[in-house]
Order: structure tokens, then sequence, then C-alpha cells
């Protein structure tokens, strides 16, 4: 087959939307089928393209075996309305207009954002192909959901594009059973909806070590690190996460926060944290992707934390995978499925999002189990090896031959 994948997000960012799209392409191109990719300049999530990159109107490279058209859209930090909208539609319209010259059995377009899935759709329209839509994220629910949009109007708009696109979709991927059953409730056949969850390729994430010479440069020896790797954004709840460091530092004086990675909420808690004058807490930018596992083996426990909200009862972090798969204890600040399954694997601790309480808590039982994390390791190894990534591609690869 000839496939047409549509996403603004691909490596060399590192994202989980990056991860997952590329790991299933070199999938099916290892399993024979011609994958072409049409993404932008990577810049996410500073708003920089990256060093080696440029933003032109439309360039081409193999990677891995995979077809990779770069077009041209507005660059701009995952900050402000309006530019994260302009943003979304010049990366829309652009890619349609590269697609039109890609010859392809189905085209594939994934959310968030809309407008990737968008060109996918308007693809299939003038190329007469099936089209498969993927949802990694309820949109617009979710960027409701933590205040990012608040006009009534636009949110009635992209729900009215949301019921447009589930409904011409020969196929939906979902990535949690929770949203096969919130886009079902909407009135989409439920047949038509297939759940493909994330999950974690085993060989470039495995147990290891920490790295002296990385604690070394940290200042880290000796510590119990708890470690947040992934976006500081609006929907992440990390204030919350860093009021409990200032409240913690007495108390434990050989637990350290390590938050690495970028986004719009970063320089706020930055300037917090130095206000606030504490030092259990080290912020770090983003790594390129080989240098990521570094950092899983340098952590005591993995932290993965949302804001409080029912909107979020229904999504999977990759995060707890890539934890998981290093056997890194995981401490949960979600509710609904994920903590299902880190409770079905026996693979950390779960807490309430944004109770202190049960934070505090739950942190203790990791802290006083140091050492002795055996129960933890084994959860996590089989919580890894049931989402292992190669699997998961070739189970979405039946449902592409399928339409």
């Amino acid at each position: 087959m000839r496939l047409l994948f549509i996403t603004d997000n691909f490596p060399p960012e590192v994202n989980a939307p990056a991860n997952r799209t590329f790991e299933h392409c070199k999938e099916w191109v290892r399993a024979g089928h011609e994958v072409t990719v049409i993404t932008c300049a990577p810049n996410f999530p500073q708003g920089r393209v990256y060093d080696g990159y440029k933003n032109n109107w439309k360039s081409e490279e193999i990677t891995e075996g995979i077809r990779v058209i770069r077009v041209w859209s507005y660059i701009t930090a995952n900050e402000g309305t309006f530019r994260r909208i302009l943003d979304y539609v010049s990366f829309g319209a652009t890619s349609f207009f590269a697609g039109l010259s890609v010859k392809a059995d189905v085209i594939l377009g994934t959310s968030p954002q809309f407008f990737s899935a968008m060109s996918a759709w308007a693809l299939s329209v003038a190329k007469r192909k099936k089209w498969i839509m993927e949802v990694r994220d309820l949109w617009p629910e979710s960027i409701v959901a933590v205040g990012a949009m608040t006009n009534r109007r636009l949110i009635s708009f992209l729900e009215t594009l949301e019921m447009s696109m589930y409904k011409s979709a020969n196929k939906i991927v979902v990535v949690t059973d929770a949203f096969k059953k919130k886009i079902s409730e909407k009135g989409i056949v439920a047949d038509k909806i297939v759940v493909h969850k994330n999950g974690v390729d085993l060989s470039k994430y495995y147990p290891g070590i920490k790295p002296v010479e990385l604690l070394d440069r940290l200042g880290l020896r000796g510590k119990f690190i708890l470690s947040y790797i992934g976006t500081h954004g609006m929907a992440h709840g990390l204030d919350f996460v860093l009021d409990q460091a200032i409240e913690l530092e007495a108390v434990y004086p050989d637990l350290h926060f390590l938050l690495m990675g970028d986004g719009a909420n970063k320089a706020n808690l930055i300037k917090r944290a130095e206000e606030a004058g504490v030092q259990n807490i080290t912020f770090l930018d983003s790594v390129p992707k080989d240098e990521v596992i570094d950092y899983l083996h340098l952590m005591d426990v993995a932290l993965v934390n949302l804001k409080k909200s029912d909107t979020f009862l229904t999504v999977i972090p990759s995060k707890i995978f890539e934890a998981a798969a290093v056997e890194k204890p995981i401490l949960l600040g979600l509710q609904g499925e994920t903590k299902g399954i880190i409770e079905q694997y026996g693979a950390g601790v779960c807490f309430e999002p944004e109770n202190g309480k049960e934070f505090k808590e739950a942190l203790n039982i990791l802290y006083s189990s140091r050492g002795n994390f055996e129960h933890y390791e084994q959860g996590c190894r089989n919580l890894a090896k049931a989402f292992e990534r190669n699997r998961i591609a070739n189970l979405m690869l039946t449902t592409i031959q399928s339409v």
C-alpha cells in the first residue's frame, strides 16, 4: 500500500505525537509499504526552527525509509490562542497542497491539532481516496478544559468540524477506550472506532544504571530524584508540583525534583521557584531524542501529572510507557483509565490530581520503599511488554488494510 500521513509533529521533535507517528511509520515501511509523511519544519514547543532545518515552502528527506515532506507553516511558540490557530491553519493549507501530488491508497490525519486531520479529510475528497482520522486527544474539549479557549463561537465552530470529520472518516483510530466511548456517545457508530493505544519501543527504552557523569554535572549524587519529563504546558499541573517541592524541601533533604522540557508555562515556573528560593528543584531544557534515555535512567521515580479535570480522565499519557520500559516506579497524578493501568500492573502509586495530602502520602510510600522497588519494577516490565510499540503498530496496520 501507499500510505500518506499528515502530522504537524515529527522527529527530530521528541514529543509523544512525533514518537508515535515515527515509530508506527517505521514498522509499516518494514512491512513493505510505501509511507509518505507530510509535516512542517521541526519547532515544537519553543516555536523556533531546529538547527539544520529551514522553514521552506517545501523540502524532502528520507528517514528510516519514510519519505518526509516538510512544508512551510507560520511558526510560533506554544502560547497565545490566535497565533497558535494561525500556525495550525497554515500547516493545514500547505500540507493539503503538498499532498495533492503524492500518490496514496489511504490517507491518515492525526489530531490534535484539528487542521492536520482536516487536511487529510480534504485530500481524501480531492483524490477520491479513503481516509483514517487518528484522535490522540479530544479537541477542542481538551483546550477548553485548561482555559486556553473561551470564545463560544469559535468553540462551537470547532465542535462542528469535529463531528463532520468523525462522520466522513472511513475509520477513527483512538488511543484510549474512554475516547471511543465519548465519541460513540456523540452518535458515531462504535464499530467505526478502533482503539490502538500508545506504547513504547523496547529497543530504545530499557533499564540501566544512573549515569555518573550526569549525576555529577547536575549535582545530584545521593539524591532521591523525582522526575517529570515532558511539556510544561497549561494542562500539566506543574504549578501544583512546584508547590509540593516548596513544602517538602525541609521534610525530605535528599529529595530532588527534576523537571525537563519546554512549554508555555515554563518561564512562569522558573520565576516562581526563584522567588521562593527553593534548592530542591532543577529545570532542564529538552534534549535530543537519543539523549532522553540517560535522563530516564537518572531518576528514581517518574512523575506523571495533569491538572484536575474530567476531560483528562480519558487520556493515557505516553510518559507512563517510557517510564515502565526503564523500570522506574510511576507517581501518577491522574485518575480514570491511566490510573486503572498503573494499578492493574502494580507499576506505581497514584494520587488525586492537585490533592497535596494524597501527593505527600503517595510520595512517602515510594520514598519509604527506596532501594526495594522489585515489586514496582516487575509491574513496569509487565506493563511495557503489554504495550510494546511494534505490536500496536502492526495492529493499526491491520486497521488501515481493512479500509
